[in-house]
């Protein structure tokens, strides 16, 4: 059945303009004032404002789910738990881990494919690892660090059907800037992070290919004023998107800004690099391998010396940037919708509300909150209730 949502407030071309929205067969039909369309099921969104729908491209779980050991219906009980966050659509992270541990997640992420659905959607997986430095491994495991190894993500990019859309490398290991252009054969986005490169280094992976930075400023060498390093590399770069945490812990809200002030509105991705305890109280959880406290909704690994991912979600982190940063929503919303989706190759389909798009998309009541979040058409979430 075709819906129609009249009388809201339209984001388009970074505004927000008066119309409705048709939404047939899972797509975005048509978008102006006045529509009526016989036998469309009329929702009345007055007042109400239209975003394309969020995108997280790093999240290695939520609601109890971490993703290294889930099976495919729990990556849809994370699916559906995103729709109430206003996600329609993420990448499932993949801790650094054993290489029958990473194919069994690729099995499973197929798996769901076959799966029916009803929450957000899963547009492909991001390896973190395992080509990372022990140096700033974070929650990496140490032993299962390893330099380039071509024959291994061949097998992992071929057991996932060409699905592997982002991974996460270390620039300074060694052979890596020769690596990154097969990873782009791949098909893999490269992001640099859990790095001590220096600037020059830096500046190599980029040239050679990498296009983002993962956790900008956490798990990676600072800037200096004589040694910009890989931070100061990434924040320079027009290429370069980075990714912000905006939960107030792993970046100050004035190192947000800051970000934004240097990279502008179009080249920073929100993400939120939540594990399995996002949407559950402070306890005891697992990343991968790894046991995790999370105390006052903050993530630490069990020995307390370092952050383990985040407890963040994409609705909390539109609070967060429109209280950090003090600019209106229409300025904020590409972080989470855009920004991402021409990262990861996917702005043909979804990031942006434009006729012949996906129908993904979440209605906005006052202050950000989410109200609605349809997925492909479907109303998948509406605030107050369990489903539409």
């Amino acid at each position: 059945m075709a819906i129609l949502l009249k009388g809201g407030m339209v984001y388009q071309g970074h505004e927000f303009v008066p119309a409705d929205l048709l939404i047939q067969e899972g797509v975005i039909g048509r978008i102006g004032n006045g529509l009526a369309e016989e036998g469309a099921c009329v929702v009345d969104v007055s007042g109400k404002q239209i975003v394309p729908g969020f995108l997280d491209i790093h999240t290695h779980g939520a609601v109890g789910v971490d993703v290294n050991g889930a099976k495919a219906e729990d990556y849809e009980k994370i699916c559906r738990f995103q729709a109430s966050q206003g996600t329609t659509g993420w990448l499932c992270s993949v801790l650094t881990d054993t290489r029958e541990q990473t194919l069994r997640c690729i099995d499973e992420y197929k798996r769901w494919k076959t799966l029916e659905h009803k929450g957000s959607r899963l547009l492909g997986i991001h390896l973190e690892g395992p080509f990372l430095n022990s140096e700033y491994k974070g929650a990496m495991p140490e032993h299962l660090l390893q330099k380039p190894n071509e024959e291994l993500v061949e097998e992992y990019q071929k057991a996932a059907g060409g699905e592997i859309r982002y991974i996460t490398v270390s620039p300074e290991i060694e052979g890596m800037a020769g690596f990154i252009p097969k990873l782009r054969e791949l098909g893999m986005v490269v992001a640099i992070g859990h790095s001590g490169a220096d600037y020059e280094t830096a500046r190599k992976a980029i040239h050679n290919g990498a296009t983002a930075a993962t956790h900008t400023g956490n798990a990676m060498r600072l800037l200096h004023q004589h040694e910009p390093a890989i931070w100061g590399a990434v924040l320079e770069d027009e290429k370069v998107y980075c990714e912000m945490i905006c939960d107030g812990r792993h970046l100050h809200p004035g190192t947000v800004r800051l970000i934004l002030k240097t990279k502008g509105l179009y080249q920073a991705v929100a993400v939120t690099d939540s594990i399995m305890a996002a949407g559950l109280p402070d306890g005891n959880y697992k990343l991968g391998v790894n046991d995790v406290v999370v105390a006052d909704g903050d993530a630490r690994l069990a020995n307390g010396n370092s952050r383990a991912g985040s407890t963040l979600t994409t609705g909390k982190a539109l609070e967060n940037l429109l209280a950090f940063t003090g600019r209106p929503l229409k300025e904020i919303v590409p972080l989470l919708t855009e920004n991402p989706a021409k990262l990861i190759g996917v702005f043909d389909r979804v990031g942006s509300l434009e006729e012949g798009k996906d129908a993904d998309l979440v209605v906005l009541e006052e202050g950000g909150r989410i109200g609605a979040t349809y997925v492909k058409g479907e109303c998948c979430f509406l605030a107050g209730t369990a489903s539409c």
